[in-house]
């Protein structure tokens, strides 16, 4: 299936969804390196997938660019690093201006021409993006055949943790649903590309609630919903339910990682 056949919903309600994960992150961006050890940890394995060459390379996602300079350096080309949120690629461009370009734009809607790259690589952004088949579609169109899209993604029982400690009887979930493997294999299929996916569970230990969230609103990875209003009754309540996972090493997070490792299948190939 290609792009072309993928009809995408932009309602107001995604407009402002989008508007709301690119300032969460564009207001993470000065602390974002400094707090992101998941995901830098994570991002780590991901490196290891990379081809041995490539020419046209995008980092979807990009952040602060850290990850951009990297492929920068690898390939001996410029990267492309592709961002929504103007914070982030701000930051990118103040730490990294000469080693990569900068673009800002929606994931499912890419101003790249078809069949442009032969290597997207993509460290946990994609989890933030509601149209997920539109997503895969604009994979498949910018992909040159043969080409390589890298993706860590996120899974159910990520940020499990978190989500029972400001769980609260009549509210909303405290942590975005996450979408499980079996459903992101057909969405892969559908969109025409060839792969794998991969699951491993990480966990990270922070010595107590602030250290927890200030590891996750430091990244982004908070976005503020309408209405939503926290007094000190509901922070204390988080507090003693964090407590109940306490381990050795501290208050532990979790993070249910899929690696997607697909590609573009050459022409001609059934």
């Amino acid at each position: 299936m290609t792009a072309s056949l993928v009809e995408t919903t932009d309602t107001a309600q995604d407009r402002d969804w989008r508007r709301r994960v690119a300032h969460a992150f564009g207001r993470a961006a000065p602390h974002y390196a400094r707090r992101a050890h998941a995901q830098a940890q994570l991002g780590e394995q991901l490196w290891q997938c990379l081809p041995a060459t490539a020419s046209h390379i995008v980092d979807l996602g990009c952040g602060p660019g850290d990850w951009t300079q990297r492929l920068t350096a690898r390939y001996g080309r410029p990267a492309l690093g592709i961002d929504l949120a103007f914070g982030m690629l701000a930051e990118a461009r103040r730490r990294h201006a000469r080693d990569a370009h900068w673009l800002c734009a929606d994931a499912t809607r890419l101003p790249l021409a078809d069949g442009a790259l032969d290597l997207v690589f993509s460290n946990l952004a994609i989890q933030w993006c509601r149209d997920l088949p539109a997503l895969f579609a604009e994979l498949h169109r910018v992909l040159a055949p043969g080409g390589v899209a890298l993706v860590n993604t996120l899974g159910p029982g990520t940020l499990a943790e978190v989500a029972d400690a400001w769980s609260r009887p009549g509210h909303t979930a405290a942590v975005e649903p996450f979408i499980p493997a079996a459903q992101y294999r057909a969405m892969i299929r559908r969109a025409g590309l060839h792969g794998r996916l991969t699951s491993r569970v990480a966990r990270f230990h922070y010595p107590d609630l602030d250290a927890v969230m200030a590891s996750i609103k430091g990244v982004g990875a908070q976005v503020a919903r309408p209405g939503a209003r926290l007094g000190r009754a509901d922070l204390a309540r988080a507090r003693a339910r964090f407590e109940r996972h306490r381990e050795a090493a501290g208050l532990p997070v979790t993070y249910h990682c899929f690696t997607l490792e697909l590609h573009k299948p050459q022409r001609n190939t059934p």
